[in-house]
């Protein structure tokens, strides 16, 4: 199996570290390379950088890089070192590294014999599970490249991801057994390998499992399903033999380079089909990397770090906050394969974790349950949040309540994904903080992209770094459209103040964050106008108190038609995750549009706002 993409999948790598720097500087505005912005000119944002974090990150020096250059090198780094400490855990049940990396080799030999080689694509398609982790770090093992899915989209949302990277074999939740089966049908698919949660649960937990009690069936009802026509996982591993032959191939395979694809994830629009970012190793670990030297003593402290994964690994925030980091800096992973409160409180009453990426409503839920149950959440050191604006009312109640310090930062799936953030300790209220070490980031005019705005000024946010993703798999035409010269432009509207802080102001994407997940409101409103009682309709997001955004819809209904908007979201269902579905439906006469008919979605907005609060 080869990648029909070629050697980077990615078409023109835009943006990539090999890119052709241009003859004069890119977003200046005048000869001598100034531009209008004194902060960007002079860097300002250095000066809020604490004692502990370097200005720059270097790359390529092996002596400030000893676990590796490249994801696979940087796990066996960890299996060599620290084998006997705990690696992860999964309802209580342990596994140390040195077990990890015993697992990672048997399943490297399982993928050889499935004919899996270096360049191949490998679908992913797991929640939050030990499985998941094995199968990616195997699949990179042996030069592959794994491609990370949702497991809770439907068959229609996956269809054409899977025929874009063309993934022949696939990891798959057997709970979504049907969803695959449909895949195998109308893409290259072709091996599909049925994961069972239960199966790396504690024994007493697994015995439990199988009592018949109408409770405890309906939660192995929600954690398993049959999986008939699909390779198991427990024989996908017996056909690894002992793993020894794979053992070290992580370190001895010097086929694989920084510059490899080591990742692709699937990210949308406004209009089209999602497109796959391609994310080389060395994107990766220039986040981890800018990741240690933000955060004091990371990894560096008298104890491991316990790091609570409760966001999904197939979010790029997820995986680079949890599962590449842990590796890196020898901790322990706390895996939630959903961050429902029940567990999350188990989790964290057996051991309290000491580090904690996570979303604001993730936060405002944990500390409700936790004074709910009279419970402590003292002991958690560091917390990051990321996926929509943290309102200062949950920071300051967030460290009174865990004794320390959380602070909001900002990224895409493009950028590996974080590009800034509040510096440990001083965050400020309604801003994302400052550029990561080794990070360039402009306040450009959107429609002219060379031309850098003043401080205090809005405009598109535009970045260059080694975090900068390769380009899209297969599409040089977007990949293009994503890039001005070597400047990523992320789509969103921004200010740099004057001593370099950033404040996210508005999206020129009209994008929705809704629990920290991505909606995109041409992929919903294509859905909905399929309904025969719905003319047109417009999707968009009503701002919560805790920063995210409820999924609302306006529609003209057909002649006749009255709103149910019962029928609308079962409707829905059928073709969207649970998470992309309106929770309300509001009628309109007509859409406000210009003159061309393209409705103008930021007025539609404050129409549902009003009939919100009305």
């Amino acid at each position: 199996m080869t990648n029909p993409a070629g050697d980077n999948g990615a078409g023109t790598p835009a943006g990539s570290e090999e890119a052709t720097p241009a003859s004069t500087p890119a977003g200046t505005n005048s000869s001598d390379g100034a531009t209008a912005s004194e902060a960007f000119n002079s860097k300002a944002w250095l000066q809020h950088y604490t004692p502990w974090t370097q200005h720059t990150i270097d790359l390529d020096d092996p002596a400030e890089n000893p676990a590796g250059f490249t994801i696979p090198e940087v796990f066996w780094h960890a299996v060599d070192t620290i084998g006997e400490r705990n690696a992860y855990s999964f309802f209580g049940k342990v596994t140390t590294y040195e077990e990890y990396g015993h697992q990672v080799a048997i399943a490297s030999q399982g993928l050889k014999k499935l004919g899996v080689q270096r360049g191949d694509h490998v679908a992913i398609v797991l929640p939050n599970c030990p499985q998941a982790l094995i199968a990616f770090y195997a699949v990179l093992n042996v030069g592959a490249v794994p491609i990370l899915h949702n497991p809770l989209y439907t068959a229609a949302e996956l269809n054409h991801p899977f025929n874009d990277h063309a993934a022949k074999v696939g990891f798959f939740w057997d709970k979504v057994s049907d969803v695959a089966e449909h895949l195998r049908l109308d893409s290259p698919l072709d091996t599909v390998i049925a994961v069972t949660l239960p199966d790396e649960m504690p024994a007493p937990l697994r015995y439990a499992l199988k009592l018949p009690i109408p409770k405890i069936k309906a939660m192995k009802d929600k954690l398993t399903g049959p999986a008939p026509a699909a390779l198991s996982w427990k024989r996908f591993m017996s056909s690894g033999g002992n793993g020894k032959q794979s053992w070290r191939e992580g370190v001895i395979n010097k086929k694989i380079e920084p510059s490899d694809p080591a990742l692709i994830l699937y990210t949308s629009g406004t209009t089209g089909k999602p497109k796959g970012a391609v994310l080389t190793h060395r994107n990766l670990i220039a986040n981890l990397r800018q990741g240690q030297a933000w955060v004091k003593g990371l990894g560096t402290g008298p104890k491991p770090e316990v790091m609570l994964a409760a966001l999904p690994i197939f979010h790029a925030y997820g995986l680079t906050m949890n599962i590449t980091l842990a590796p890196m800096i020898g901790g322990e992973i706390q895996l939630l394969p959903a961050p429902e409160m029940p567990l999350v409180m188990r989790v964290m009453k057996k051991n309290m974790p000491s580090w904690m990426p996570g979303v604001p409503a993730l936060y405002q839920n944990i500390m409700k349950e936790a004074e709910k149950r009279g419970m402590s959440i003292s002991g958690i050191r560091n917390s990051f949040s990321g996926a929509s604006a943290l309102p200062a009312e949950t920071v300051r109640e967030w460290e009174s309540s865990t004794g320390g310090n959380i602070v909001e930062g900002y990224g895409l799936t493009e950028t590996s994904p974080i590009i800034a953030g509040n510096p440990m300790g001083k965050g400020r209220e309604g801003y994302i903080g400052v550029p990561f070490p080794s990070t360039e980031i402009r306040v450009a005019n959107p429609d002219n992209p060379a031309e850098t705005m003043p401080d205090g000024e809005a405009g598109e946010l535009v970045v260059r770094g080694p975090q900068v993703f390769k380009g899209y798999l297969n599409r040089p035409d977007a990949t293009a459209d994503a890039f001005y010269e070597d400047w990523f432009r992320t789509g969103d509207m921004a200010v740099m103040e004057s001593d370099g802080y950033l404040k996210i102001v508005s999206r020129i994407k009209e994008m929705i964050i809704t629990g920290g997940f991505n909606v995109y409101p041409a992929e919903v409103e294509e859905v909905l106008c399929e309904h025969p009682s719905i003319e047109q309709a417009s999707v968009v997001g009503v701002q919560r108190k805790d920063g995210s955004e409820t999924v609302a819809a306006a529609v003209v209904l057909a002649n006749g038609a009255v709103i149910d908007a019962d029928d609308f979201r079962d409707f829905a269902k059928k073709r969207l995750t649970a998470y992309k579905v309106p929770k309300v439906f509001h009628a309109f006469q007509e859409l406000p549009a210009d003159q061309l008919g393209k409705v103008r979605r930021r007025e539609v907005q404050e129409l549902v706002a009003e009939k919100e609060q009305a």
